[in-house]
């Protein structure tokens, strides 16, 4: 089999695998909020760790490179566990806020992640500010601000459902620039396979106190495909990713997967109309969708302008 290095169409195959983990991302929100008519977010998240996890054992033992943990030093442990902790919280978090948020607004918001990994690369890798970072910024202010330019009010008037919600996936993108962070360092000693599996194996751990796996007895036929679709999601996607990163410019897979809210929305749509009994339209004017589509933009020149760092 020809390795995706030597894929005589790399850009596409690179493209296309970004594109499938856009996709993947984007529609994951929809399932979620299914699930979370007869789940916690907690044990959402504790199954989707729990599958993945053994998914990913698996291709590892097959493949003779499971994580040597005694090799590592006692820094890089504790380096592993708090890497571990911020992921769990990131998606705990970002399941959670679908409990006061609509789904297009949850996925809006989370673009702020890439924008705070720029933050921090600035404070913690004293990596320079490009231009199109600065232009990528600028937009992402502004389509924020015509997103929510309805709510606004109610953001700062008093402390609502919503303004919880939007706590909670801020909450989400701090937590997921600081994972980002932190796997850069931890990436020179664990492959991203590793990695993956000491996340999943502590969040599968950490989680349990918190999750009440038994609320899977209580589920109907919709919620149990929702749930299976939510952990493949989590293999596939992330899987996805990994490869496309292998593959291509990882400034380009970032800004192709910011193309994620687009599939939101569009899933978000077929859901309203397909399931009227789970999904209500969310009412947005239509500074809102330009703001989103905005958003969009400034997120992808935001993950463009990092191809351009001088380190």
């Amino acid at each position: 089999m020809e390795s995706a290095q030597s894929h005589p169409n790399k850009h596409w195959y690179g493209f296309a695998l970004s594109l499938l983990t856009a996709f993947l991302w984007g529609v994951l929100p929809v399932f979620l909020k299914l699930c979370l008519e007869t789940m916690n977010a907690p044990t959402i998240t504790w199954y989707r760790f729990l599958v993945a996890g053994v998914f990913v054992l698996l291709v590892l033992y097959k493949r003779r490179s499971l994580p040597n943990i005694k090799a590592l030093n006692v820094k890089t442990k504790w380096w592993v566990l708090f890497a571990s902790l911020l992921l769990v919280a990131n998606y705990v978090s970002n399941v959670q806020g679908l409990n006061y948020l609509a789904p297009e607004t949850a996925q809006v918001l989370m673009q702020l992640a890439p924008f705070l990994l720029m933050l921090g690369g600035i404070v913690f890798f004293s990596e320079r500010l490009t231009p199109l970072e600065l232009l990528g910024a600028i937009f992402l202010l502004i389509g924020m601000s015509l997103f929510f330019n309805e709510r606004i009010a109610d953001l700062f008037s008093a402390f609502n459902e919503f303004t919880l919600g939007v706590v909670v996936i801020i909450f989400a993108a701090v937590t997921w620039a600081g994972y980002a962070l932190m796997q850069k360092p931890l990436l020179k000693l664990l492959t991203a396979k590793q990695l993956t599996l000491c996340i999943y194996a502590i969040g599968v751990i950490v989680l349990l106190p918190f999750s009440q796996p038994s609320q899977l007895l209580d589920m109907q036929t919709i919620h149990w495909l929702a749930l299976i679709f939510c952990c493949v999601n989590t293999i596939v996607g992330y899987g996805a990713f990994t490869e496309a990163l292998s593959v291509w410019q990882a400034s380009k897979v970032s800004a192709v997967i910011t193309l994620a809210p687009i599939f939101t929305f569009l899933s978000m749509a077929i859901a309203v109309e397909l399931l009227p009994r789970h999904f209500v339209s969310t009412d947005l004017n239509v500074w809102a969708y330009i703001g989103a589509g905005i958003v969009v933009v400034g997120s992808a020149l935001t993950s463009l302008g990092k191809n351009n760092h001088k380190r």
